[in-house]
């Protein structure tokens, strides 16, 4: 790879101790930084500059959270919560193969990279019969868009006959999707330094899976050295299930079947009371925190200043594009800073820390936090270089407060180990416009399949 020095910018390299420079240089040398600093880089001989005058840069994003597939399913029951949106989807989704995954995929991912996401984490857990390798559909789109991508094998296998939410045609048994989830790891996990797939075992959620498969899944997990991914304390109505089905609270179901530790993250945390983020905090256990698609379907504000004051591992999260139509995970660290504050005052959450858990947060949910999610010597250059000049943030006093309060900049570089897959806004990775009629075309046949 050619020698590339990033510079003239300010550097937020989100590092332990927060350090910034108002005009500094990353230099990245065979897809990994090897110097981040004030000024100008010392050494240019024969390294490739781009000008970052005028650009915030900070580490690339990572997403924590998704449903790549629900792109195709954008706009539907725009009014619902939770449950009853679940409900309205599951017919439509139980028609999904792995060809319209791939199309789905592909645009979410072009948007997520456009919003200056490097990190792709993806929770599938939708399987037909018939439907076709869906993992690697997931995997051959990230590698045409040029992001990285953390997949989960998930699963359903709790059918409304046995008192699931899903329809019974939408599941699995336990026994088949213990199979599929072990084969995907087997065929598509990579745990090299700066690998660029990475699988986890995600059994969808307590109201869509049985005991034995939370159970048997973490076994497996632990058995195949990768991570342990499930939604958890979402809605009130998820509360109210547990409580009626298990007797007990969400969280100290999943402790019971050994779904707390340090190999674990949890989508939303919305409904955490302080015990539960006691038992978070003491096991490790991570929370990919989901602003919009929260705000979406009127789940609540999850406790993300009491999470993080506890020492619970956070990241950022998107969710499905149906429930979160943007897609963006750029927006969501603004989107964060706002609905932290309207749950614990101004003062409570910052821009900054907003960033940290869009960068370094979400790669330590990941368990990645040795290799991705700031601006360190030695780390894998995942960089986004954003263009804080323009007319909407022109003259702003703090650059990391265009990001965090203001309009989403346009991004001027997007690096995914070295490798520019963004320039000036757009992708170059793959063409947006073929994209963009794949998936109005993929939407289309999945609406038609219903």
């Amino acid at each position: 790879m050619t020698r590339t020095i990033i510079e003239g910018g300010f550097i937020a390299t989100v590092d332990q101790g927060g350090t910034e420079h108002a005009t500094g240089h990353v230099v990245i040398d065979g897809g990994i930084i090897t110097a981040v600093g004030a000024g100008a880089a010392p050494d240019r001989d024969g390294a490739k500059v781009v000008d970052a005058t005028g650009c915030l840069v900070t580490p690339g994003l990572v997403n924590t959270h998704h449903h790549l597939y629900q792109w195709l399913t954008r706009g539907y029951s725009q009014d619902s919560i939770l449950f009853d949106w679940l409900t309205a989807l599951y017919p439509l989704w139980s028609r999904i193969d792995a060809d319209l995954t791939a199309a789905g995929a592909a645009g979410a991912m072009a948007v997520l990279a456009r919003s200056g996401c490097t990190t792709v984490g993806d929770h599938h857990y939708v399987f037909p019969q018939g439907s076709g390798d869906i993992v690697g559909g997931l995997v051959q789109s990230a590698s045409r868009i040029g992001v990285r991508l953390h997949a989960t094998r998930g699963s359903m296998d709790l059918g409304a006959s046995q008192g699931g939410l899903p329809p019974d045609f939408a599941i699995e048994t336990t026994d088949a999707a213990l199979a599929a989830s072990q084969e995907a790891v087997e065929r598509h996990h990579d745990p090299a330094f700066g690998s660029l797939v990475q699988i986890a075992i995600a059994p969808c959620s307590p109201f869509s899976v049985t005991a034995d498969l939370l159970r048997e899944s973490a076994v497996l997990a632990r058995s195949l050295g990768v991570r342990l991914h499930t939604h958890a304390s979402e809605t009130a109505e998820e509360d109210a299930y547990c409580a009626e089905r298990f007797g007990m609270t969400p969280t100290q179901y999943l402790e019971d079947l050994g779904w707390l530790g340090d190999d674990v993250w949890m989508a939303h945390g919305v409904h955490l009371d302080a015990a539960a983020i006691a038992r978070y905090a003491a096991t490790g256990t991570g929370v990919a925190h989901c602003p919009s698609s929260n705000g979406r379907l009127a789940a609540g504000i999850a406790p993300v200043r009491d999470l993080l004051r506890a020492g619970v591992p956070v990241g950022l999260g998107v969710d499905g594009a149906a429930s979160n139509e943007s897609g963006q995970l750029g927006v969501e660290i603004r989107e964060a800073v706002l609905m932290n504050r309207l749950r614990t005052g101004a003062d409570s959450f910052s821009v900054r820390d907003a960033l940290r858990i869009a960068t370094i947060g979400g790669a330590r949910v990941l368990g990645r936090d040795a290799e991705l999610g700031s601006l360190e010597p030695g780390k894998v250059a995942d960089v986004a270089v954003w263009r804080v000049d323009g007319v909407e943030h022109a003259g702003i006093l703090d650059p990391v407060a265009a990001l965090g309060l203001g309009a989403l900049p346009p991004l001027h570089r997007l690096f995914v180990g070295g490798r520019a897959i963004v320039e000036e806004g757009t992708l170059t990775s793959a063409e947006e416009p073929v994209i963009a009629e794949e998936v109005a075309a993929a939407s289309r046949a999945l609406a038609a399949r219903l």
